[in-house]
């Protein structure tokens, strides 16, 4: 398959619209930028162009994808029985990177929701997938644009490399602004429950749900047959190739126990690096936790380039968005947490 770029920096962006909407509406599948990460796209009403996404990118048929609206009339098309803290979530942080688990009307396929009756659905603030969304006159099911379980692509480069040759088109844009997946909420149970951390922080969200409730396998690794309201709760992800651990501990102490391994990278804040003599790669400033999510995907995406057997990550704290990096961190490392 030959896979069409279009450029929407250096581009005609009129025509790129078109064109990749017209992919859309033909059932086809395109790789589009959002402030988060580069989404794989369908129309959420097709179960044939849900399953291109599915065997494009390797995923398990039972990892339900988020349903990307432009605007909240279409939000009444993909979801039912909407609560009023939905209205109230999606005018403090929509456009934006918040993914609401609602109940699903029969207009969405299926496959998006891995058989539940439930959606998740988020409201992008990226231009251009809101101007594809509005031409196609589709809601859009996209999960990450990489082969499932490998980093998520977080620049254009990273879509290409994964998915080039497998998909009818790329649309080039800028790097993603965010670079983790969005923040994700159950609204359809008793309580509001977080289900995935993201840049919307929990700490923001009790601004609007003051009962929120935190979902266990944000920071632990679920049942093995456990059905999962949202992507990212249940499978290894975001992992590089070379073996990885995750390592709680200060920078002293992080620094002693990763320069006595053999053959290993230490992916860490840069204010570790003077302590280092190994192999290393800062992927940001330990207070600076927007940075680090920002750079933690296209790190582990460089790992495998040092020809090391292990990387030991020192792990960011567990709150505001250091949540959101620390859970996709503890994924890309099978869960396997050093204390030290």
């Amino acid at each position: 398959m030959e896979t069409k770029r279009f450029d929407i920096l250096s581009g005609d962006y009129e025509s790129a619209v078109k064109e990749a909407s017209a992919i859309l509406i033909a059932d086809g599948i395109v790789a589009l930028p959002t402030e988060t990460v580069y989404g794989l796209a369908a129309s959420a009403y097709s179960d044939g162009a849900i399953k291109k996404v599915f065997t494009a990118k390797g995923r398990p048929q039972d990892n339900p994808l988020i349903v990307h609206i432009s605007n909240m009339d279409m939000l009444k098309v993909v979801a039912k029985d909407i609560p009023e803290c939905a209205y109230k979530c999606a005018e403090k942080f929509w456009p934006g990177p918040l993914t609401m688990v609602l109940k699903k009307t029969d207009k969405v396929a299926k496959s998006v929701s891995a058989g539940l009756d439930t959606v998740a659905v988020r409201m992008p603030y990226e231009k251009s997938i809101r101007d594809i969304i509005d031409c196609s006159g589709l809601p859009l099911a996209a999960p990450s644009a990489n082969i499932s379980g490998a980093p998520s692509p977080t620049t254009y480069k990273h879509c290409l490399k994964d998915l080039d040759g497998k998909i009818d088109a790329i649309v080039m844009g800028n790097d993603c602004e965010v670079g983790v997946e969005s923040t994700v909420v159950a609204l359809f149970g008793s309580k509001p429950r977080l289900l995935r951390p993201g840049a919307v922080t929990l700490e923001e969200l009790k601004t609007v749900l003051p009962d929120i409730e935190v979902d266990k396998a944000i920071l632990k690794e679920p049942e093995k047959d456990a059905k999962v309201a949202s992507p990212g709760m249940k499978y290894k992800h975001y992992a590089p190739k070379t073996d990885a651990f995750l390592v709680e501990g200060d920078s002293e102490n992080y620094a002693k126990f990763v320069n006595e391994k053999e053959n290993a990278l230490a992916l860490c804040f840069n204010e570790d690096l003077p302590l280092i003599t190994v192999k290393a790669l800062a992927y940001g400033t330990k207070a600076d936790e927007k940075t680090l999510a920002k750079n933690v995907f296209a790190a582990l995406r460089n790992v495998d380039s040092f020809g090391v057997s292990e990387v030991y990550i020192h792990a960011p704290s567990k709150s505001g968005v250091g949540l959101a990096v620390y859970n996709r961190l503890i994924r890309a490392a099978a869960f396997r947490v050093i204390e030290l």
